[in-house]
């Protein structure tokens, strides 16, 4: 698979306004740096349609190869990660999003209530996008499930 550039984009006004620790986004950083992953970026954005966009733009230009968006995946009024994140993909990976929400429902009920996707910006290659909701609990149930499976998706992606 080779060393792959990530980021991380966190979607929370409270933690942007310093209300709330970015303990999600930490998890995520030990995750990259457990698989031997390269940290491009760890940015904290704005909830919204355009910050969340304009951070996934933005790593996809600096080349990253992985990118994990936090936040963002619910109902809320300003939840539109998984909207934002649908427009940059050409192939979703369902089942891996059904794997995540069967990991999380062993762990809380609430997990049915994200509305996350993962998925590669291009077929035979690009970008994967994982959409994790913000908890610590649904970062931690997603890269689980989504990093030991990191050299077969590339590994698809060059066949």
């Amino acid at each position: 698979m080779g060393i792959k550039l990530a980021a991380i984009i966190v979607s929370s006004d409270r933690i942007l306004t310093k209300g709330k620790t970015n303990k999600s986004g930490e998890i995520a950083q030990d995750f990259i740096k457990n698989y031997g992953l390269q940290l491009h970026d760890s940015t904290v954005v704005a909830e919204g349609y355009a910050p969340v966009g304009d951070a996934i733009k933005k790593a996809l230009a600096d080349g990253c190869e992985i990118i994990i968006v936090i936040g963002g995946t619910g109902i809320g009024a300003t939840n539109f990660t998984p909207e934002v994140t649908e427009k940059y993909l050409s192939a979703r990976l369902h089942g891996l999003e059904t794997q995540v929400l069967l990991r999380g429902m062993k762990s809380s009920p609430k997990a049915g209530l994200s509305r996350g996707i993962i998925g590669m910006t291009e077929h035979g290659g690009g970008s994967l996008i994982i959409n994790c909701a913000s908890s610590s609990g649904a970062v931690s149930d997603t890269l689980s499930v989504v990093f030991p499976l990191l050299p077969d998706i590339f590994q698809d992606c060059t066949n």
